[in-house]
């Protein structure tokens, strides 16, 4: 079979074309034919080596979708129903093989398998400690996937595996957070709106029902990225989003066109509900805390090395700081079915696996949107 493999950190993939199809499947296992891989941030990240653990060679990908050709011989009853052979099924940025035994595994979210964390700390990532899906089959743990509702196509499912889930998580975890504190989560920002999460969270947050979504960026790439998205939208649709060119427009500028108050002395009042924050940038960050609103949720979704933070934020305004990372098996379902049923897709530019490298020169003019390995293409014909 056809792999691409990182052997040196920093260095091109190296394709392989003669690699040993798997025939020892795990008993937890499926079996997946892969029909598209989507490139990630992180598959970036690991090449440069400084994730752990970051052992090579590895072929990456860790968000991509496929067709079961096989099963292992413990694969769950209640999923071996649904995951026959000639499925077409997501597989998502979750765990690979936990323990089963430890906290996260026993105290597991109830809408997943009982003892499967998608946190457990002994567990394997796809792509990052074993092999992903830059290749043509991939084993894969049947826990991890999802199958793909009609009408998604294999290639517009791959990006939703991490990007949409992450980002339809993220967007959850800030209502939930904002309705813990009795708070309003009406009026959202989403910061890097032009990017592989944003522009998927700009149409997920449209769909969910938000009642007013800034969708900022700051790059001439990602801000037609996020044009394209809106031209999609209905004119109602439409009315709901506020689109905005962070280099042009500062906070204060923002809250004033977009909130205004009568009353100076109350204008710490003005801003969003909740902020979105993706880029790995202290300029990014700095930008969300001050479009917040006294009492707002700010939600990190990106992994850089630090944020500088003023104490005041969170003491005289009441700011709220999380994080989120991944979604539950509910919430990849939820996020699966609501994508096909009102058209939420990923802006897509898709490569051949021979050009795997060519693919990754294109991430890095930094243009936004998704970027894809369509397995039924080939560098001759693409």
């Amino acid at each position: 079979m056809r792999a691409q493999v990182l052997s040196a950190f920093n260095e091109p993939y190296v394709f392989q074309d003669a690699l040993p199809t798997p025939n020892d499947i795990p008993k937890e296992d499926i079996l997946v034919r892969v029909l598209a891989a989507s490139y990630c941030h992180t598959d970036t990240v690991y090449s440069t080596g400084v994730m752990p653990p970051a052992t090579l060679p590895r072929v990456g990908c860790h968000e991509f979708a496929g067709e079961v050709v096989a099963h292992g011989t413990r694969v769950p009853p209640s999923l071996l129903q649904t995951l026959k052979v000639g499925t077409k099924v997501g597989v998502a940025v979750r765990s690979y093989h936990p323990c089963g035994q430890c906290l996260e595994c026993l105290n597991s979210e109830d809408d997943d398998v009982q003892g499967y964390s998608v946190i457990c700390p002994k567990a394997h990532r796809l792509g990052i400690s074993i092999d992903g899906g830059f290749q043509d089959y991939v084993c894969v743990d049947a826990r991890q996937v999802q199958v793909i509702p009609e009408p998604l196509t294999a290639l517009e499912t791959a990006p939703l595996m991490c990007a949409g889930l992450t980002i339809f998580a993220a967007l959850q975890r800030i209502q939930l957070e904002c309705r813990q504190r009795g708070r309003p989560c009406d009026k959202i920002a989403i910061v890097g709106a032009g990017g592989g999460l944003g522009h998927l969270g700009v149409q997920f947050a449209v769909k969910m029902g938000f009642s007013s979504i800034i969708a900022t960026d700051a790059t001439d790439g990602a801000m037609k990225v996020v044009q394209r998205v809106c031209d999609g939208f209905s004119t109602s649709e439409k009315e709901k989003l506020v689109v905005v060119d962070a280099r042009t427009t500062d906070p204060a500028e923002l809250l004033k066109s977009y909130f205004p108050h009568e009353d100076a002395s109350l204008a710490i009042e003005n801003g969003v509900d909740a902020v979105i924050v993706l880029p790995e940038t202290q300029k990014a960050f700095d930008y969300s805390m001050k479009i917040l609103r006294r009492h707002g949720t700010c939600c990190i979704v990106s992994f850089p090395s630090g944020f500088q933070m003023d104490p005041n934020d969170l003491i005289f305004r009441d700011i709220k700081i999380v994080g989120s990372l991944i979604g539950t098996r509910k919430q990849m379902k939820e996020m699966m079915q609501l994508a096909a049923d009102t058209g939420v897709r990923a802006q897509i530019k898709s490569f051949a696996l021979e050009d795997l490298n060519t693919l990754v020169d294109e991430y890095h003019k930094g243009n936004g949107g998704k970027l894809v390995i369509d397995m039924t293409l080939n560098n001759k014909n693409q």
